[in-house]
């Protein structure tokens, strides 16, 4: 295995899918619920960014390419490590998906309580 510092995040993503695959289902319901509320409510969240180093645009791009991959791979996402992190996790895509993983932890929506300790290593 690579250093830490050494992996992008299509590797990170892999070892968190393998080391906690029981916390994937929640964590792909709750991106799938952050891209719902992103495309149905894209006033609000217009008029409430505050991200200067992204268009808003972008961001809804974004959601809606998530959207996209989740419905191609309903079940790979879950089941799959390598699906799971080369799909949500590769270039811009990684973006959105580890602001997701931040708010899920923040919000405190896991079960695993070594879920969190695991996303803060991983990706902060």
């Amino acid at each position: 295995m690579q250093p830490l510092n050494l992996m992008n995040n299509v590797a990170k993503a892999r070892l968190l899918h393998n080391l906690l695959r029981e916390e994937i289902p929640e964590f792909l319901g709750y991106l799938n619920e952050l891209t719902e509320t992103v495309l149905n409510d894209q006033e609000r969240v217009r008029t409430e960014w505050n991200n200067g180093m992204m268009p808003v645009d972008m961001w809804f791009e974004l959601a809606g390419r998530i959207q996209a991959v989740m419905a191609k791979y309903p079940k790979d996402l879950y089941r799959s490590p390598k699906v799971f992190a080369d799909q949500l996790f590769d270039g811009f895509l990684a973006i959105f998906t580890r602001q997701a993983l931040s708010n899920y932890t923040r919000l405190e929506k896991q079960t695993d309580p070594k879920f969190k300790p695991a996303v803060e290593l991983l990706f902060t």
